[in-house]
């Protein structure tokens, strides 16, 4: 068996991040080789019709050559900055979220979404089978669980805790509004399915041992997927680095395991970095890989305002990331080369542009193709 540091590409600690420039210019040079070109003058589709992007045979060929077990996607698929890439000509946000899944789907690269929108609001099962309808039988969905469940505060409109969520971490509510759903809806299409547990308050984190506990009831109740969707996993996020602390993250790791779920990496700058957050993994080995790659850390921990405000349209590479893309790319071939599948959802906020990170990733984990054997010279008289 490959040796497990050699899955989890021990690497040393990454460098600090580049400092943001003042201006990012948008140039061809953010764009990696082999990636789709913005349209000089496109097109304005007023019909609601969205049309593929012209991707070239090189990119087809860069997407052959990844493991069949990685399917790596973005964070939805409504972004209008995105045309050239994924699409022809402009849309609007709204057309985007109506008609632009079945183009992304068809994007070399693009084997899985994450859905977030199931974050703010529960999906019914008729939304689900409409996003199910919309794919191609191998893609793969990860989808996040509600609020409703996940977070310990009942918020308001600016995001501030308002009072305590009686119903978080309540396992049979979890099912109700977000398992059960996204099982029937989805089918086998089902990818991950992730509790990203929000902030906790200081009083529920003075009591991690409780909430754990709690969390363990949650995905302990939850019906089996692997009789509807035999590549499905539970997976818990966290957004406090407590939990991965050398105390607790033993703990947490065995809830996971004994539930038969995974633990969820979350690249943002509130978490510990990607090496330290794959310690767990290594507890829960073998298992599969699943990963979102949320909120460059030059923002800060709740840079989110500011990474929309510096990156959108979302066209371009302004925060390039090469140490993230180095170790991740080992992690993940690792993992699919020992059989094990590996789910990777990117956010424009990561580097700037999504679906061009994406395909820096690609040309790092793909293994690369083998050159022609050289034609020996002519001799001379």
């Amino acid at each position: 068996m490959q040796d497990q540091d050699d899955l989890f590409g021990d690497l040393p600690a990454p460098p600090e991040p580049p400092t943001a420039p003042a201006e990012p210019a948008a140039t061809d040079a953010a764009r990696p080789k082999g990636a789709a070109q913005p349209a000089k003058a496109p097109a304005v589709r007023r019909s609601g019709t969205v049309h593929p992007a012209q991707w070239d045979e090189e990119l087809r060929q860069l997407a052959a050559r990844l493991p069949p077990r990685l399917r790596m996607g973005t964070s939805s698929w409504t972004y209008p900055g995105w045309k050239g890439l994924l699409w022809e000509g402009e849309h609007s946000e709204q057309v985007l979220s109506k008609n632009g899944l079945p183009v992304y789907a068809q994007h070399p690269l693009m084997r899985t979404v994450s859905i977030d929108r199931s974050f703010y609001r529960p999906l019914t099962v008729s939304q689900y089978e409409r996003y199910a309808a919309q794919v191609p039988d191998d893609f793969r969905f990860v989808v996040k669980a509600p609020s409703l469940v996940t977070d310990a505060l009942v918020r308001g409109e600016d995001g501030r805790g308002r009072q305590a969520n009686p119903a978080f971490l309540d396992a049979a509510l979890a099912t109700q509004e977000f398992v059960a759903p996204a099982l029937e809806g989805l089918g086998r299409k089902v990818g991950a399915l992730v509790f990203q547990l929000s902030p906790l308050p200081l009083a529920q984190l003075d009591r991690l041992p409780q909430v754990l506990d709690r969390l363990r009831t949650l995905l302990l109740a939850q019906p089996p997927l692997a009789p509807t969707a035999p590549d499905g996993v539970l997976a818990v996020e966290v957004r406090d680095p407590e939990w991965l602390s050398p105390e607790f993250m033993p703990r947490f790791a065995e809830v996971l395991r004994e539930a038969g779920a995974t633990y969820c990496v979350g690249l943002q700058a509130k978490m510990p970095s990607l090496q330290e957050q794959l310690h767990v993994l290594r507890r829960l080995w073998p298992g599969p890989l699943v990963c979102r790659w949320n909120l460059n850390p030059v923002h800060g921990a709740y840079g989110y305002e500011d990474a929309e405000t510096l990156y959108s349209p979302y066209d371009r590479i302004v925060h390039p990331a090469p140490e993230v893309h180095e170790l991740l790319a080992r992690t993940i071939a690792g993992i699919t080369g020992a059989g094990q599948n590996a789910f990777i959802t990117v956010s424009n906020h990561a580097e700037g542009c999504a679906p061009l990170t994406l395909h820096t990733l690609a040309e790092q984990v793909a293994p690369r193709p083998e050159l022609p054997p050289a034609t020996p010279e002519p001799h001379g008289p």
